[in-house]
């Protein structure tokens, strides 16, 4: 049985709160509380498997003393993108 958009977005949701790495859990919790709701469904898919990475990996990323992947890019540079506005208002 598949889950309906509005279980989906619930359960992303707390696992964007629920990292790991409290910076992480910052990042990834205010994105889905304020924009995780206006991606497309191709979007949430690219998204939901952003949130499968392990937060040191993400760290490295976010960082940039790695090469984010090309799969999840587009991905985590909408998350860094809304979150370093966010803090930089």
């Amino acid at each position: 049985m598949s889950e309906d958009r509005e279980t989906r977005l619930k359960r992303l949701r707390l696992r964007s709160w629920r990292r790991g790495i409290k910076e992480m859990d910052l990042m990834f919790g205010s994105f889905a509380d304020e924009k995780m709701a206006e991606l497309t469904d191709a979007e949430l898919d690219a998204h939901e498997i952003l949130m499968s990475e392990h937060d040191q990996d993400l760290l490295v990323w976010v960082t940039g003393q790695q090469e984010t992947p090309k799969e999840i890019k587009t991905a985590l540079s909408r998350v860094k993108t809304h979150y370093f506005t966010k803090i930089n208002s």
